[in-house]
């Protein structure tokens, strides 16, 4: 059994369709934010600015998970939000995070 389940995830306000796509877009998010982690890091490698290994100054959530399943957990965790369209027949997913409060 896959957790967190569809149900939990749409809650009734999106189709299915919908959540795939939302969480794909999730993960893009989340695949760039690790590669500028892992740029910048880098870059201070390079500049000799730390002397901590490249994998000491990644993220730990985000070097140990795959993508896909870090931005389920967004999703269910509501740093990210997934508005439909405004129009059913469109089937485009915004996926944005979500504003602090």
């Amino acid at each position: 059994m896959l957790y967190p389940t569809v149900e939990q995830l749409t809650k009734g306000k999106i189709n299915r369709y919908q959540l795939v796509v939302g969480v794909a877009k999730c993960a893009r998010i989340v695949t760039d934010e690790y590669v500028a982690m892992r740029q910048k890091a880098q870059e201070m490698i390079d500049n000799r600015e730390t002397e901590k290994p490249l994998s000491a100054l990644i993220d730990p959530e985000y070097k140990d998970q795959k993508a896909v399943k870090i931005a389920i957990a967004k999703i269910q965790s509501g740093r990210f939000t997934i508005h439909p369209a405004a129009k059913e027949t469109e089937q485009a997913v915004h996926a944005e995070p979500a504003e602090e409060q």
